[in-house]
C-alpha cells in the first residue's frame, strides 16, 4: 500500500532530520522518506539506523532516498530513486520483491521508463517551485498533472511533489493523482499532517480497511 501522504525529511544537519522525523511520526505520519544530501555514506548509514528505530516505534514506513544498499542494511521499507540514481531494475534485483521502489519523474517519457522498470510508485513533479531541490525541472502545475495522468492511464500510484501546501490538495486530487509528498509545509507545522490526512482521506483506519479488503 503506497501512502497518500509522504513526508520527506528536511534539516540543516542529520540530527535535525531525525528530530523532524520524530515529530512527523508523533503527529501521525505513516510514511517518511529520509532525504539526506551532501553527506558521507557513513553519516547516512548511521542516520538511517536511527531513523529506522524511530519509525519502527511508530510503525511508520521508512523510505531511504537514493541509497538502496543502506536501505537494505537498515531494513527500511523501501527506496526512492532520483533520475540520476541507480536503475530501478538493478535495485529490484538487489533488494528483492519485499522492498518498495519509487522513482522520480518530470515528463511523460520519464514515467513510461519507470513503468517499464516496474517501480511501485512514481514521484511526479515539481508541482511548483521549491527551494529543497537543486537543478529543478520545468514546473508542471495542475494542467501538467492532468495531461500526464490522462496520457499515462496507469494503475501504478503517482505521487505529486514539489512545493505543495494544504490549499493545493483538493485541486490536485481532481487530476486523479494517488497522493502527495510534502516536505517544507509539514516541517513548518507538524500539526498539518492531520489536516492533510483529512483532505486526502488517507488516515490509518482507511489504509487498514483497504488491506483487509484486499485479503478477501
Amino acid at each position: 500500500m503506497i501512502s497518500k501522504l509522504q513526508y520527506i525529511s528536511q534539516g540543516a544537519t542529520p540530527e535535525e532530520h531525525l528530530v523532524n522525523i520524530q515529530n512527523a511520526c508523533t503527529a501521525g505520519s505513516e510514511w517518511v522518506q529520509l532525504r539526506l544530501k551532501n553527506q558521507t555514506d557513513e553519516v547516512i548509514l548511521e542516520t538511517a539506523k536511527k531513523a529506522r528505530e524511530i519509525t519502527n516505534h511508530f510503525q511508520t514506513r521508512l523510505i531511504i532516498n537514493d541509497h538502496y544498499k543502506i536501505a537494505k542494511q537498515v531494513k527500511a521499507d523501501g527506496v526512492h530513486l532520483g533520475k540520476t540514481d541507480a536503475c530501478p531494475a538493478v535495485v529490484r534485483e538487489y533488494l528483492g520483491k519485499l522492498f518498495i521502489i519509487g522513482g522520480t519523474a518530470n515528463t511523460l517519457e520519464d514515467c513510461k521508463t519507470l513503468l517499464e522498470k516496474q517501480v511501485d510508485y512514481i514521484g511526479l513533479g515539481p508541482f511548483r517551485y521549491t527551494e529543497t531541490k537543486k537543478n529543478l525541472s520545468p514546473i508542471l502545475g495542475l494542467e501538467g498533472y492532468q495531461v500526464l495522468l490522462e496520457e499515462l492511464n496507469t494503475e501504478t500510484p503517482v505521487i505529486a511533489i514539489g512545493g505543495i501546501v494544504l490549499e493545493d490538495v483538493s485541486s490536485l486530487l481532481k487530476t486523479n493523482i494517488h497522493g502527495i509528498a510534502v516536505s517544507g509545509e509539514i516541517t513548518k507545522d507538524f500539526n498539518s499532517i492531520s489536516k492533510f490526512h483529512q483532505i486526502l482521506k488517507a488516515g490509518s483506519s482507511q489504509e487498514q480497511v483497504f488491506k483487509l479488503d484486499s485479503n478477501n
